[in-house]
């Protein structure tokens, strides 16, 4: 899946270079635009026939290479590289939503009269496109450390001050922009071909675990977008009598991304692994969507339980499983490691984190790209999971182990129905908030011990 959202960007910048180099059909189709003397820009002016047509390929242009910088692998280092790209892209984007109002260079009476401000605005975005370019080119090139790059970086910063310079004395003005925006063709293409050839799988197998106390065990599972964090306040009190173990599951907070998406045996054969061999049993606290893992491990697993604690479970969706959803998680991994999710996850991240937990997220788990691809195959798979615990629920019946029920606010009948069929004892606490684990940690804490 990797490689195919490796072509996919490279494809991206492809498309970009093509119309980025549009201006070839323009020697033909715009004579007026001297070809020597005119700016390229000249072509997409407000008084020419095919200004629309030159106005738009630019626009895509810069859509195009500012999707290729999105779908493009994040690294480690180079991000300034990638970063001044994407200026560049939606700078050439925005550079053509506002025309020259005529050809300057080419119309001798273009100037006398009063130009607009998008006249000057189109002037600026372009100066600015330009230096970013250059900016963007030469940091790649540091990165990458290979001849071809330098070898374009530095054709291209040679020829751009003979640009100006050729303004200035009023010969070959044309020549020596077409060069230049050629060159910067050629460095798309060849930032397309890194990509084709760049082989940088997601890395996965790492299980973030962490564990505290001694004694009986206890396992806490999160709910959805959850972490091991939130829980402090419940896993210091149960570590007093209780070995308390935390994890984060794949994709989410600290733990690596999963290729495959989660489904509910994985989850319950995770949980299994965390807890200890028979014949020791473990008490298992879940929050939201995590009773159902929680569950189908008691059903799956029943001589390895010892009590469930349902905080805030969530309830199980009736529908029939959602095939459509499933090619779309299957990308998330690839995705989540692109510079696009790295951008998203830095801006809205935090606030997400907070809104979805009620807690700050103190290990910056939510600024990382891969961890909101985690968290969304996560919600795209609810559907399934919920057919997999009817399926389990039908062919599995439930231990007989204690469960405990904890319902937060407003009385929810679907927590009340769980209760009843798993014959649990019910609190409700109506002046508790959703996240009861921050709200009332002790009501946890005594539904365990």
């Amino acid at each position: 899946m990797e490689r195919r959202l490796f072509v996919l960007a490279a494809s991206a910048f492809i498309v970009g270079a093509v119309l980025y180099s549009a201006w070839v059909t323009g020697q033909f189709t715009t004579p007026e635009v001297d070809r020597t003397e005119g700016f390229v820009s000249e072509l997409a002016a407000g008084d020419q026939p095919w200004t629309h047509l030159f106005r738009v390929s630019g626009g895509f242009s810069g859509l195009a290479c500012l999707a290729g910088v999105a779908l493009a692998p994040r690294t480690r280092r180079g991000w300034q590289g990638w970063l001044a790209l994407a200026g560049f892209a939606v700078l050439t984007g925005a550079q053509n939503l506002f025309p020259l109002d005529c050809a300057a260079l080419s119309d001798p009476v273009c100037g006398f009269g009063e130009l607009s401000s998008a006249h000057y605005l189109h002037l600026a975005a372009g100066t600015l496109a330009t230096a970013v370019v250059l900016a963007a080119m030469v940091l790649l090139s540091l990165r990458w450390r290979a001849r071809v790059a330098w070898v374009i970086t530095g054709l291209t910063l040679a020829v751009t001050p003979a640009v100006p310079l050729a303004a200035a004395v009023g010969h070959l003005a044309g020549l020596a922009d077409r060069a230049q925006v050629t060159l910067v063709a050629i460095w798309l293409v060849y930032v397309a071909l890194r990509l084709l050839l760049l082989d940088d799988p997601v890395r996965t197998g790492r299980l973030h675990v962490r564990e505290q106390g001694s004694g009986p065990a206890v396992i806490i599972s999160p709910g959805l977008a959850g972490a091991w964090s939130p829980w402090d306040r419940v896993a210091d009190g149960l570590a007093r009598s209780h070995r308390v173990v935390r994890f984060d599951r794949p994709g989410t907070g600290l733990s690596s991304p999963s290729p495959e998406p989660p489904t509910l045996y994985d989850e319950a054969a995770r949980l299994a692994a965390l807890a200890p061999a028979h014949p020791e049993q473990v008490t298992v606290v879940a929050h939201a969507m995590a009773a159902w893992h929680a569950e189908a491990f008691a059903r799956l697993h029943p001589l390895r339980v010892s009590r469930l604690v349902l905080v805030e479970p969530a309830c199980a969706d009736r529908r029939g499983p959602a095939t459509s959803r499933r090619a779309i998680v299957a990308w998330l991994p690839a995705l989540g490691g692109t510079w696009g999710a790295a951008a998203l996850a830095r801006v809205a991240g935090p606030a997400a984190y907070r809104l979805l937990t009620g807690a700050p997220d103190r290990e910056g788990a939510f600024r990382k790209g891969r961890v909101l691809a985690g968290v969304a195959g996560e919600w795209l798979s609810c559907r399934d999971m919920a057919a997999e615990l009817r399926r389990i629920r039908a062919v599995h019946a439930f231990p007989d182990v204690p469960v405990t029920v904890i319902s937060a606010g407003r009385r929810s009948h679907c927590h009340e129905r769980l209760a009843s069929e798993l014959d649990a004892k019910y609190i409700r606490l109506p002046d508790c908030g959703h996240h009861v684990q921050l709200d009332d940690p002790d009501s946890i804490i005594a539904a365990v011990i």
